[in-house]
């Protein structure tokens, strides 16, 4: 059986790739093939001969060996600006086609797969297209991670309600502690447990070092479910 989710956040900067991560260290410890796909990213640097961003190296290094960087990132833009900005500044469309045909090339090869998403729920990347449209055309289930800090209940909520008016089913959702010294963590933990309309999934831990294998054991994907995920070509091919 194949599983696959679309992961979004809050907002920017809190912490999708590093739950992408333990996503994938968590899988890959209860034996699963598991691999990352990154579609956009903004930011890059130039690594062996090409552009190359740190997420989607993280991303690589925490999933099941065998896949390179550019199946994983096939989208890589310069300049670490809104998307759209950065791809119009380099002469260059993003274009939903080839994040769909990434992500087909890649079911065949995995059991699990986490799509990581840009940003937050609704963000930009081309004049009439955007991440929420990627979700619906992907299909998948969505992972939302949520950035432990203040506001986060209302950016929870309103991600919650964005990602349930487009029809998309909320399977679960990660908290990721941003800083030890949050005020009233727990009481805003409790909010959004009762108030989110899905399964809280795990609450990451404040890891200085940025370590995902250590968060994911805080993880409990017992509680996420979703629907078998067809893989064309049938099967898990790559060793």
């Amino acid at each position: 059986m194949q599983q696959a989710f679309f992961l979004t956040g809050t907002d920017t900067e809190i912490g999708k790739t590093f739950a992408s991560c333990a996503l994938l260290h968590a899988w890959r410890s209860q034996g699963y093939r598991a691999v990352g796909y990154k579609p956009v990213a903004a930011g890059a640097e130039w690594l062996e001969e090409r552009w190359s961003n740190e997420d989607a190296r993280r991303l690589q290094q925490a999933g099941s060996p065998g896949f390179t960087l550019a199946e994983i990132n096939p989208i890589c833009l310069q300049a670490a600006v809104a998307p759209h900005i950065a791809a119009r500044e380099e002469g260059r469309s993003i274009e939903q086609a080839e994040i769909l045909t990434g992500f087909s090339a890649l079911q065949p090869h995995a059991e699990r797969i986490v799509v990581e998403g840009v940003g937050g729920f609704r963000v930009p990347l081309g004049e009439n297209f955007d991440s929420a449209d990627l979700a619906q055309s992907l299909r998948l289930p969505i992972i939302l991670v949520v950035g432990l800090r203040l506001g986060c209940i209302n950016h929870a909520l309103l991600t919650a309600e964005a990602i349930t008016a487009r029809g998309l089913p909320l399977a679960g959702w990660i908290g990721n502690t941003l800083s030890p010294r949050m005020m009233r963590l727990e009481e805003n933990l409790a909010t959004l447990q009762t108030l989110l309309p899905a399964p809280c999934l795990g609450i990451l831990p404040f890891v200085e070092t940025g370590d995902a294998a250590l968060a994911a054991s805080h993880l409990r994907l017992e509680k996420l479910h979703s629907p078998t995920t067809s893989t064309p070509g049938g099967g898990v091919k790559r060793n």
